[in-house]
């Protein structure tokens, strides 16, 4: 296990870090049974798995609370976003949950996930991450690597923030910000695991879906976490915390004064 300095300089630097256990095998468990229902497919019927992913909604269900509010989470969000900058989540969702299929679910490009919707009703990236300080992957069941494993570019979230500086307050639309995306530099992880992990990321960090080529559908919530308060970039409005010093490093503002919250 990574000790609080460990843990965050390995999300500055690659964009994301795994929290084992970070809620208990019990709770993933009934949250997939909540799950599997909500799908309308059968777990011992494989002719039901007829579409390669099903999306579920945003749910409030116990152990989706649960899930959301251990003391290991908590206390990984204080080191990463800051104590009193984020909003506890009392739902988790969106959950893409994925079958064995030969089929393509036509989802799997590269991108960063929008945080706001623009005026116009586009969903929207800017360079003070408004609306999201973290994305998350709950793990709800044992994710292999032919499992579907969110695919993942190390260091991608380094890229970003230079893509969306010029863009102000306005930002950019998610598909403007996906074509300008680097061209892959081949350091890739997948986010494989055990029901009951998860892998808290930078909003910034560019991943990608892939299809299941195992035999047991992967169950995975990717909820952000919202901020309470707006990222600090600025000069002297530090310490920063983890997430807004990998986006100074980004813009060529930090140095050896800067330190994590």
């Amino acid at each position: 296990m990574l000790d609080d300095d460990e843990f965050a300089t390995r999300f500055v630097e690659d964009g994301f870090v795994r929290l084992p256990r970070a809620f208990p095998r019990r709770v993933a468990d009934e949250g997939r049974a909540l799950l599997w229902r909500a799908t309308g497919c059968d777990p011992d019927d494989r002719a039901t798995w007829t579409r390669p992913a099903v999306r579920i909604d945003h749910r409030t269900d116990a152990p989706f609370r649960e899930a959301a509010n251990t003391p290991e989470l908590r206390a990984a969000f204080d080191l990463l976003v800051g104590p009193g900058r984020w909003l506890p989540r009392m739902s988790l969702g969106t959950f893409p949950i994925r079958f064995p299929s030969a089929l393509d679910a036509d989802d799997g490009g590269w991108h960063v996930d929008a945080g706001f919707y623009g005026a116009d009703g586009s969903m929207r990236l800017n360079v003070a991450s408004q609306g999201r300080v973290l994305l998350m992957l709950f793990l709800f069941s044992d994710v292999g690597p032919d499992d579907a494993p969110t695919r993942i570019r190390v260091g991608s979230h380094l890229a970003v923030p230079r893509l969306l500086a010029p863009a102000g307050a306005a930002g950019l639309t998610y598909l403007e910000l996906a074509e300008r995306l680097e061209p892959d530099d081949g350091r890739l992880a997948v986010a494989t695991g055990e029901a009951g992990d998860v892998y808290l990321c930078h909003p910034f960090l560019v991943h990608a879906a892939q299809p299941h080529r195992g035999t047991t559908p992967r169950f995975l919530a990717q909820p952000p976490l919202q901020p309470a308060q707006p990222l600090r970039l600025e000069p002297g409005a530090g310490p920063f915390s983890p997430v807004e010093l990998a986006v100074r490093r980004a813009l060529g503002a930090a140095d050896e004064r800067d330190r994590h919250a």
